[in-house]
């Protein structure tokens, strides 16, 4: 669904839910599509415990990326959001609610966000 606002054209949002079990864990993706980007959470249970936004930018070849909320220690929102915004080439909001005590799981999960792009890019 699409309309305008003060003549501007916007499309609604849309939501897309999927899970995997990966490393024996269930992982939660929900994807909220947005006008000209996309709000990503990635976890086991329902926390926001992060959010990291990422855009691209005429000055640099690798997209802009800050962390908006959560531990700063923690990078993987941050680099999910570029890594995501360098690909699409849209900008990109990360929840990723995941323990970094498994770098395998960080690339499992991020593969099969890969594949959700690949399989559905109507949703991003």
């Amino acid at each position: 669904m699409s309309g305008t606002l003060n003549g501007a054209q916007f499309e609604s949002i849309s939501v897309h839910n999927f899970s995997e079990r990966i490393l024996e864990q269930v992982i939660h993706f929900h994807v909220m599509k947005l006008n000209d980007g996309f709000f990503l959470w990635v976890g086991s249970a329902p926390v926001l415990s992060n959010l990291a936004v990422s855009m691209n930018s005429k000055y640099d070849s690798m997209p802009l990326s800050t962390l908006v909320m959560g531990d700063p220690s923690n990078t993987a929102p941050n680099s999910l959001a570029q890594r995501l915004a360098k690909k699409t080439k849209k900008q990109v909001f990360v929840s990723y609610s995941l323990p970094m005590t498994d770098s395998n799981l960080s690339l499992l999960v991020e593969d099969r966000i890969k594949k959700e792009l690949e399989l559905h890019p109507e949703h991003f």
